[in-house]
């Protein structure tokens, strides 16, 4: 089952959710309002350099789009 992160629209309190099925209820743990949106995670993956942003346009925040393979070399 995948974890999301949301974010509460009504505390602002981000948070992560374990989720079952589709269209699942969330609840915000701090203030159990349902208004939140889910956020847009960014995974990462271990290499021999280090971690990189499986996105690929990551590159240690730079946003460079030379990235491939798992090898940001160009990205400064």
């Amino acid at each position: 089952m995948p974890i999301y992160e949301y974010k509460c629209a009504k505390c602002q309190h981000e948070f992560e959710e374990l989720v079952f099925g589709k269209n699942p209820e969330v609840q915000c743990p701090g203030c159990e309002s349902g208004d939140v949106t889910r956020l847009l995670s960014v995974t990462a993956i271990k290499t021999d350099s280090g971690f990189v942003p499986s996105s690929g346009g990551g590159c240690g925040g730079g946003g460079c789009s030379g990235c491939s393979g798992g090898s940001c070399g160009g990205c400064k």
